[in-house]
């Protein structure tokens, strides 16, 4: 990670103004256009959920601004940050799996698939070793939401959070409920619209 000069950069105004409310957060969900994933999904075999947060992960470390976190009175910016999902266990409870999503998508899918199955085993809420590292994702597939707010820690974090819902039919397309909330200071609305473009144009690619 590197440390960014916030004196300097162009939102130093935003960042200086947003990071001393107390819920400095900024959420949108997006209806996303998933009909080519879903086909491909279905032909290949692949897991639903994990090819979602692929392509997710990877549309947010697009964008320099979801990559950067608070540190005490510094701002840094990640290489890349990694993903922290929940997993659904047996008895309706939930623990946390972290991911790489870096990697090319054919070796990407056996690794995160054993590391949701060690997550099972673990059964950990543990965040490691760098939290501020992490997209916090979520999904509640079971409804097809038009918004979502999650608890948040206080002093608030500034980490992104992720959250899908259950996708649904409209006209002759797939959508799927897409949720990002961003910590303000550090991000606006036109590097969440770069976020969504960036989501959308991987899932047809993928």
């Amino acid at each position: 990670m590197k440390i960014i000069d916030m004196t300097n950069d162009p939102r130093r105004r935003q960042f200086e103004y947003f990071r001393t409310f107390s819920n400095p957060y900024a959420s949108m969900t997006v209806n996303c256009d998933i009909t080519h994933l879903r086909k491909t999904v279905l032909e290949n075999g692949w897991p639903f959920f994990l090819t979602v947060l692929y392509c997710a992960i990877n549309a947010a470390n697009d964008v320099p601004e979801l990559r950067r976190r608070i540190k005490g009175d510094l701002v840094v910016e990640y290489d890349k940050c990694l993903s922290s999902h929940t997993v659904a266990l047996p008895d309706g409870t939930y623990c946390y799996c972290c991911l790489d999503c870096s990697m090319p998508f054919a070796q990407y899918l056996p690794y995160a698939q054993a590391e949701v199955e060690k997550a099972k085993r673990s059964q950990s809420l543990d965040d490691g070793e760098d939290p501020a590292r992490l997209y916090f994702v979520s999904s509640v597939p079971w409804v097809s939401f038009t918004s979502v707010a999650g608890p948040v820690p206080n002093p608030p974090d500034s980490n992104v959070r992720i959250n899908f819902g259950k996708f649904f039919e409209q006209g002759d397309k797939l959508l799927l409920p897409l949720n990002i909330c961003v910590h303000h200071s550090l991000a606006d609305g036109i590097h969440v619209a770069r976020f969504y473009e960036n989501f959308e144009r991987r899932a047809r690619e993928i």
